[in-house]
């Protein structure tokens, strides 16, 4: 019997489209998941007697309960070399391979700004207007030229999103723990002292940091209270580094402008949730690092590590 291979959460259904499988047609049997499952006896019932599974990184949690309900798995396989929805030791303990793949960090640089820019120009109100017959032009928007971008966090992402403001003529700040003189000045920015600084300081505020426990809720009520009434927050990284009750406060009560969001802490966002329908909120379904070319890469390096497997030797092992 071939072994069975279980692709979760392909939303678009673009998987088996996005790479060349055919190396794999006659040695493996492949089944895709579209449908996002929440229900852990649902997941197990669905993919309890695959030998591989292929994930999307931190759409469907792999921990060691989870493991230990499929006790067939022996390679998972996911989308980036990072995935902290995946408890890679207990895989381990368990003889299960984690491999991963390349990830443009492009993508997310780009749809920072798509953000950034439909805030400031109000493209989803006017758009929406235009199409339905509303008022003609009933926004005005703000400038980014000589305005204040703030950067928590300036990394791989970080540092592209600097650079473009930079073009646009903003003056770019950032901030980190770690961050230094020197390594904003790479960049061509200036260094906050610190993050109520940076946020108080700044006309758009864009997040940029790694989730973690010395992370988790970073931007917090007396943050959001520290920004400025007509700022804007854009978080493209992870929902966590920002208090969620807070943020929901903060675009109630008129603390800040407007939120663009790419993350959020369930996923997919529920259909009552209250950032649906905010009217300053511009929301996307996590659609950061979803492009043709990352697509490519994840599927295309997803079926590299199976073919490795097969033959006895993976590749691109997470550690």
């Amino acid at each position: 019997m071939k072994p069975r291979c279980a692709v979760l959460d392909d939303y678009q259904g673009a998987a088996l489209t996005s790479a060349d499988w055919s190396p794999l047609a006659d040695r493996i049997d492949v089944r895709v998941l579209r449908e996002h499952l929440t229900d852990r006896d649902a997941l197990v019932a669905a993919v309890e007697d695959c030998e591989i599974l292929v994930v999307m990184r931190e759409r469907t949690p792999v921990d060691a309960a989870l493991l230990d309900r499929l006790p067939q798995l022996r390679l998972l396989v996911t989308s980036g070399m990072r995935n902290a929805s995946v408890d890679v030791a207990a895989a381990r303990a368990r003889g299960v391979t984690v491999c991963g793949t390349a990830s443009s960090s492009e993508p997310p640089t780009e749809l920072t700004w798509a953000l950034l820019l439909g805030l400031a120009r109000h493209v989803p109100a006017e758009a929406r207007a235009l199409r339905e017959g509303g008022p003609w032009q009933s926004t005005v928007g703000a400038d980014l030229a000589g305005r204040t971008l703030g950067l928590v966090g300036l990394g791989k992402i970080g540092g592209r999103v600097a650079r473009i403001g930079l073009a646009f003529g903003m003056d770019v700040h950032a901030w980190s723990p770690h961050l230094t003189e020197e390594r904003a000045a790479e960049h061509g920015v200036r260094l906050a002292k610190d993050r109520r600084e940076l946020l108080a300081d700044s006309d758009f505020v864009s997040l940029h940091m790694v989730l973690s426990d010395r992370t988790r809720g970073l931007i917090g009520e007396p943050e959001l209270r520290a920004m400025r009434p007509h700022a804007y927050l854009v978080n493209t990284s992870r929902a966590g580094l920002v208090d969620g009750a807070a943020l929901l406060r903060a675009l109630r009560e008129g603390w800040i402008a407007g939120a663009g969001l790419d993350v959020f802490d369930t996923e997919p966002l529920p259909a009552d949730d209250p950032l649906r329908s905010l009217p300053n909120v511009l929301a996307l379904p996590h659609l950061g690092y979803v492009t043709k070319g990352n697509y490519a890469r994840y599927f295309g390096q997803a079926v590299e590590n199976i073919e490795a497997y097969l033959a006895g030797a993976p590749v691109r092992e997470l550690t």
